[in-house]
């Protein structure tokens, strides 16, 4: 059998044949691991000196599950499929053993519950995270698991997707031993005890579900998922899978669970949690960046400025033991800064996610300092001053005379122009952006802003660092407000028509949240504070008076409604809450502008406030894309996924378009833009968008 696929390694010890899953990094169950399995199984089952069979995987990985490189591909669903494979397992007339370390997640469990037996290292995770995906188990994971570990524990692990420890099955007929020492050893003295006791092969399939009162159960799972999941069908699904496993003979089972998952495969939602997984990992990589680049250690952050911003990022830093010296150029600034830094992880330590010792832990790797010099050996700095070019200039001149050669030095700007700033050094290859999001200890984004001279190693680590403390991060190109901000422009710029037009804040936010967003675009300016785009309009308007369009939030922003912070916004505010209560005197301020304009009010529908604000996005995606601003239209998924709230069933504003279909966004645009009175610029559809929709394509 000297033709065996590569992804199996085929041994004989004594006489236990053992087949090593070799498919790195997690043995995905790609065709040639699947083909190999089998072959593994064939070779020891012609083989009269082999007993038993065992079956293992690296430290890392049993399986982590289906291949995600097949996803969509013919080899997918090539014989053997993961089913067979399973079946050919279950029927050996020799002892099969799943001998299981690290994961075994998806289809990793199922493959390990088609073996007679199984054993597994006390930390080994186990778990059937099909439903994140928005699917289900579909190689029988929905009926071999509940006649393992009984109805209601085997729903629980299947609808939450959530990985458990291998120890918690202890006594189970999941596992038949748990191995403390060497996994291969403890497998193969199992299989000899069970060839000498004669132990009977157990088939998963013959066992019956233990489920006292199960229709009872079934209805309140049915109800309380439901509750849980209303975007996603897919909870729901696992639910009817599950109940099947009680309901029907093993093999009609089966077929239900297969039904259902194919329902779910062609479902919106699994697409757009599909996307967003692929997205995530294609996010990392940049396409001009060797993988083997040599990384730039970093041991230790400088962080400038204790306010809010500062805080968070440090945070950041502490979390994962890399110690922060904090600058501030005020001593009470300094000691309100370490105080919120406390309260934050006193929040954490009585909510039970944090012991006094990790608090102590982590308050002592912040060195606080009024002094540039203690920035002499820092690694990376990050400057979270204020957004204005006179101020970044001197903290970069400074930098760049304190930090050692090789320190990073990186900018918080949210949209100020990058390339400038590293200007003002001697080393702009030293110079990134790192535009954390608000909370910075909460929000899981970093856009990377990447300067025309930043070096490639600063990228990479940057890249890197962003990963180790639990960030997920987009590279963004140098222009005006990067990816986020800048397409948020946009959407405001659309909202504001909207106002004009006839829609209130409210109508405008209900129809958003509707729609799936975390918040409306009022709420959220009220949130962030109406002031700081107040000030940015007003120093351009400085600067090219003839521009200026005045807009209503200047209105709010005159009359001091700053937002929450001042207990009014484009919403009114009770001291110490955050509920959003409309506001007659804002309705007044509008009516106010929209006569003065000369704009008449008319009634605006929510389907028309959806069609707006999110092609708006979309088509300064678009722009964004053409510009290489951004390297994928999935990168500007995730950043409108983690950074502002849009709904995850839906995958971004990049893959709603495609799957709204790009030649009816197009349509949408060019009939806004020839309305009378439209801005008729800021409608007209992007060249990249008309092009991709005339040759039937889409962005991902």
């Amino acid at each position: 059998m000297s033709n065996q696929p590569t992804s199996t390694q085929y041994d004989l010890r004594g006489s236990v044949a053992v087949v090593t899953l070799a498919n790195p990094p997690v043995n995905g169950l790609g065709y040639s691991l699947r083909s190999g399995i089998v072959a593994g199984l064939d070779k020891a089952l012609a083989d009269d000196k082999v007993t038993a069979i065992v079956l293992i995987g690296s430290d890392r990985a049993f399986s982590g599950g289906a291949d995600v490189k097949e996803f969509g591909t013919p080899k997918a669903g090539t014989d053997p499929n993961l089913g067979v494979v399973i079946r050919a397992l279950e029927d050996s007339r020799k002892p099969v053993i799943a001998a299981i370390g690290g994961m075994a997640l998806g289809g990793g469990l199922e493959l390990a519950m088609g073996a007679h037996f199984r054993v597994a290292k006390p930390d080994a995770q186990l778990g059937l995270p099909e439903v994140k995906l928005g699917l289900l188990p579909g190689a029988g994971g929905t009926q071999r698991l509940p006649r393992l570990i009984g109805l209601e524990a085997a729903l629980n692990i299947i609808v939450s997707g959530a990985p458990t420890p291998a120890k918690k099955f202890e006594g189970t007929p999941l596992l038949d031993a748990i191995i403390e020492g060497d996994l291969l050893a403890g497998a193969l003295a199992f299989a000899e005890k069970a060839v000498a006791d004669k132990l009977p092969l157990k088939r998963v399939r013959d066992l019956k579900v233990k489920a006292p009162g199960a229709d009872a159960f079934l209805q309140f799972a049915r109800n309380t998922v439901g509750a849980m999941s209303k975007n996603f069908p897919a909870p729901l699904k696992c639910v009817e899978a599950v109940a099947a496993s009680v309901s029907l003979p093993f093999d009609q089972g089966l077929k239900a669970e297969r039904e259902l998952f194919m329902q779910l495969m062609a479902t919106p939602e699994s697409r757009a949690l599909r996307h967003i997984f692929n997205a995530e990992r294609a996010a990392s990589k940049v396409s001009d960046i060797p993988e083997d680049t040599q990384l730039r250690d970093v041991k230790k952050v400088g962080m400038i400025g204790a306010g809010t911003m500062g805080v968070g990022i440090t945070m950041n830093f502490i979390n994962v033991g890399i110690p922060v010296a904090l600058l501030e150029m005020k001593q009470e600034a300094l000691d309100k800064g370490l105080a919120t830094i406390r309260k934050n992880y006193e929040n954490s330590m009585a909510k039970g996610k944090l012991t006094q010792a990790q608090l102590d832990e982590r308050m002592a790797l912040v060195t606080p300092t009024l002094e540039y010099s203690a920035f002499k050996d820092v690694d990376l700095v990050i400057e979270a001053v204020f957004e204005s070019m006179e101020v970044k200039e001197k903290v970069f001149k400074t930098l760049d005379e304190v930090c050692k050669p090789g320190a990073i030095l990186a900018s918080n700007t949210s949209a100020l122009n990058l390339d400038q700033i590293a200007q003002f050094t001697k080393r702009p290859q030293d110079v990134v952006g790192l535009h954390f999001f608000s909370p910075a200890n909460v929000m899981r984004l970093l856009e990377v802003v990447r300067g025309a001279k930043t070096g490639k190693d600063v990228l990479a680590t940057s890249m890197a660092l962003a990963k180790k403390i639990k960030k997920i991060a987009v590279v963004s190109g140098v222009c005006d407000g990067f990816i986020g901000n800048r397409i948020v422009a946009r959407y405001g710029q659309a909202s504001n028509e909207l106002l004009n037009a006839g829609a209130s804040p409210s109508q405008i936010d209900n129809a958003l949240q509707k729609f799936g967003l975390a918040m409306g675009i009022y709420r959220m300016g009220d949130l962030a504070g109406l002031d700081i785009g107040y000030a940015g309009r007003k120093r351009r308007k400085e600067a090219n008076p003839e521009a200026y369009i005045p807009i209503v939030a200047d209105r709010l922003a005159e009359a001091g409604r700053f937002g929450q912070k001042t207990g009014a916004g484009w919403y009114r505010y009770e001291a110490g809450k955050r509920d959003p209560i409309v506001d007659p005197a804002v309705e007044k301020i509008i009516e106010d502008f929209r006569t003065e304009r000369g704009l008449a009010a008319r009634k605006v529908s929510d389907e028309e406030v959806i069609e707006r604000c999110i092609y708006a996005m979309v088509n300064e995606g678009a722009r964004i894309l053409e510009e290489g601003i951004a390297q994928r239209a999935s990168d500007i998924d995730i950043v409108y996924l983690n950074g502002y709230g849009f709904p995850a069933h839906r995958g971004g504003p990049m893959l709603y378009a495609d799957t709204v279909g790009l030649a009816n966004v197009v349509r949408a645009l060019k009939r806004i833009a020839a309305e009378p009175g439209a801005d008729a610029k800021f409608w007209q559809p992007a060249p990249l968008l008309l092009k991709l929709a005339e040759e039937g394509k889409t962005f991902n």
